[in-house]
């Protein structure tokens, strides 16, 4: 599928039709305004002629374990897209989950399958790596700054950390919360071949690549995650927030003249995982093919100009 064809193909998309053969998939988290998957699997499901719908629900942590429970109950209720910040504590009541997603601590889709078994996967790191590979950003041999220990910043620093011959030098974690960041750190480095470790303050001096998987940014009234001017002359940063991009601190990073991009991407890149790990392999390829579309609909107007458009 061409950019073309995607991008007139998505203009004139049809307004998908619920009815009571609809497969209902819902992405869980608390808070969910933030969320963009909807806008791109239901222009997805609409464009392909998939009969299914992608729903945002909030729910509380405490209500977590019931509502997922109630949810697997309705039998036309088939997958959950999972955010913050139930990517950690979900994992725990699944039957089973994929190795990265037990290395990381943390998933996010879930599917029923056939024998009714609820089975976890993580795409977050596998997107965060492509999203790398798309802005031309190394990470090979580098130090790696993650700001931030849940569920996202651990299943990216488990990918990078897995990453074989093009992993980092090291991983350092830094999250205010006590004990949160050495936890995540020893859970990946029990099994990663490189360094990764909790790092005393979120200092960026000395790393080549600083990632903001913090809710810092979320609010107006937050902090930057890092100060930005302590960051090396060639140091890259991206930060994965789906919302208010640019964040205060990617404009504050590019004003300084560094390489800082948006997290729209890593969702972008992993958008074939999910639609494989349910079933929808087709769509899955067309993505794979040409995912412009997508990026015309989630990209805010101020960066509509960085869309890669393909060459035909």
């Amino acid at each position: 599928m061409s950019t073309t064809t995607a991008h007139t193909a998505a203009s004139a998309a049809p307004v998908p039709t619920i009815n009571g053969h609809t497969a209902v998939y819902i992405i869980v988290g608390d808070p969910v305004e933030q969320v963009q998957a909807p806008t791109s699997f239901n222009r997805i499901f609409a464009l392909m002629g998939i009969n299914a719908v992608l729903v945002p629900v909030q729910v509380a942590p405490a209500n977590l374990q019931a509502f997922v429970t109630a949810a697997f109950s309705a039998p036309n209720i088939h997958g959950l897209w999972v955010t913050i910040p139930h990517k950690a504590p979900l994992l725990d009541w699944l039957d089973s989950s994929t190795d990265l997603a037990r290395a990381a601590g943390a998933v996010n889709a879930v599917r029923r399958n056939a024998a009714g078994q609820l089975e976890g996967g993580l795409f977050d790191g596998e997107g965060f790596i492509a999203s790398l590979d798309y802005f031309h950003i190394a990470y090979a041999g580098k130090r790696v700054l993650v700001l931030g220990a849940g569920g996202a910043a651990g299943a990216i620093a488990a990918s990078l950390a897995l990453a074989g011959a093009h992993a980092p030098a090291e991983i350092a974690f830094f999250d205010p919360a006590p004990g949160r960041a050495a936890s995540a750190a020893a859970r990946i480095a029990a099994a990663a071949p490189v360094p990764v470790v909790a790092a005393a303050s979120n200092d960026p001096a000395g790393y080549g690549l600083v990632i903001n998987a913090s809710p810092l940014g979320l609010k107006a009234s937050d902090p930057l995650p890092v100060d930005v001017a302590r960051m090396d002359p060639q140091a890259a940063l991206v930060d994965i927030l789906m919302k208010n991009q640019p964040t205060p601190v990617v404009r504050a990073a590019r004003a300084r003249g560094l390489v800082a991009e948006p997290g729209f991407e890593m969702m972008i890149q992993q958008t074939h995982c999910y639609l494989d790990f349910f079933g929808f392999h087709e769509a899955a390829q067309r993505v794979r093919e040409d995912a412009d579309f997508l990026r015309e609909l989630v990209y805010p107007v101020e960066l509509r100009s960085e869309i890669r458009r393909r060459i035909p």
